[in-house]
């Protein structure tokens, strides 16, 4: 039987995480390990983690927050070093349905059954209110008769996707093995994009319509920064500019690139007749920084040094946490503490 890791990224939002694993905890075809990546919160994650025992969970923390990109690189790769036949990819705001990862499995068996090559799997995506949120876009290469191929699959209620995101993904090894990890020093934004799009060269993913997820998103609608109202985030936006021009420039043609930075250019003007100059400065600087913006992937099993940071992990069991230090290499001490009751 595979062995399937749910892998989920969060960042000062315990309540949600609490949530997510949850709903993790509550799938019908139970995960055979279950990991967090704490991407340095400050708001109590941990404590909440330990207070609520839950069983076989490993937790990762990071020594700072490297941005979402560079903690689904970790999630993948240390899931990868594991041992996952698959990996399970979420962020913390995101609620399954108790056969979600069920669903998912299938679909799997059904495309092996077909002879069916494939990349991934993936959720559909729905937010509180019963919206479609968070849309792949479809794969609509052509057959050998020159005619689109997407509708093969419709009658088991999947569709071949392209680029997606890391909203209940299920990625198997040889994906990893084949194309290697996330680009970690894309930051926030895109890095979903960018992967999917990379692994899906020569094989789709696979959009499961049974398999559902709540993404309860804290903004609703897509990313903008002309409406962007929330000042912890306005200066991402410029990583979002670089990367979707890296991307446009990496699996699209000229004429994507072009219109993309026509886009950009269109916008800075907006804002700047706003009178949001700060913005539109912003705006400059993605442009500016995508020019010379040329990360390269790394392979799955890389050593977690190649982050940047340090890494120590923990794992509950029953009355005791197992401390491991030195995540990211073969020298680990080890020291077991008795929780304290509640």
């Amino acid at each position: 039987m595979n062995k399937i890791f749910a892998v989920v990224l969060t960042y000062n939002r315990k309540d949600l995480l609490k949530r997510c694993l949850d709903a993790v905890y509550a799938q019908t075809r139970p995960c055979d390990g279950i990991i967090v990546i704490d991407n340095a919160s400050t708001d109590g994650t941990e404590q909440m983690l330990l207070q609520e025992r839950f069983p076989f969970l490993k937790v990762y923390v990071l020594s700072e927050n490297i941005g979402a990109s560079g903690g689904f690189n970790a999630g993948f790769r240390i899931a990868y070093k594991n041992g996952a036949d698959f990996v399970w990819m979420m962020d913390d705001d995101v609620i399954p349905e108790p056969d979600a990862l069920l669903r998912l499995e299938e679909s799997d068996a059904l495309l092996n059954r077909e002879g069916i090559d494939h990349s991934y799997l993936l959720s559909t995506a729905y937010t509180e209110k019963g919206l479609i949120t968070n849309s792949p876009h479809l794969d609509d290469r052509l057959n050998r008769i020159n005619y689109q191929n997407w509708p093969l699959t419709l009658q088991h209620g999947i569709v071949p996707i392209r680029r997606a995101t890391f909203v209940s993904i299920l990625v198997p090894r040889s994906t990893l093995s084949e194309h290697g990890l996330p680009l970690a020093s894309m930051f926030i934004w895109g890095e979903d994009s960018e992967y999917t799009l990379r692994v899906t060269e020569h094989a789709p993913g696979f959009l499961v319509g049974a398999s559902k997820v709540q993404h309860l998103r804290q903004e609703s609608g897509s990313i903008d920064i002309v409406a962007e109202r929330n000042p912890n985030r306005i200066e991402y936006h410029r990583h979002l500019i670089r990367n979707e021009m890296f991307v446009a420039r990496k699996y699209y043609k000229q004429r994507r690139v072009v219109m993309a930075t026509l886009h950009q250019w269109k916008v800075m003007f907006k804002l700047v007749r706003r009178g949001e100059f700060h913005k539109a400065g912003i705006v400059l600087r993605g442009l500016m920084e995508s020019g010379r913006f040329r990360p390269m992937s790394e392979p799955a099993d890389a050593p977690i040094e190649t982050l940047g940071v340090s890494v120590r992990y923990y794992a509950p069991a029953g009355d005791t946490v197992t401390y491991f230090r030195d995540a990211g290499n073969n020298r680990r001490s080890e020291q077991r503490l008795r929780l304290l009751a509640n």
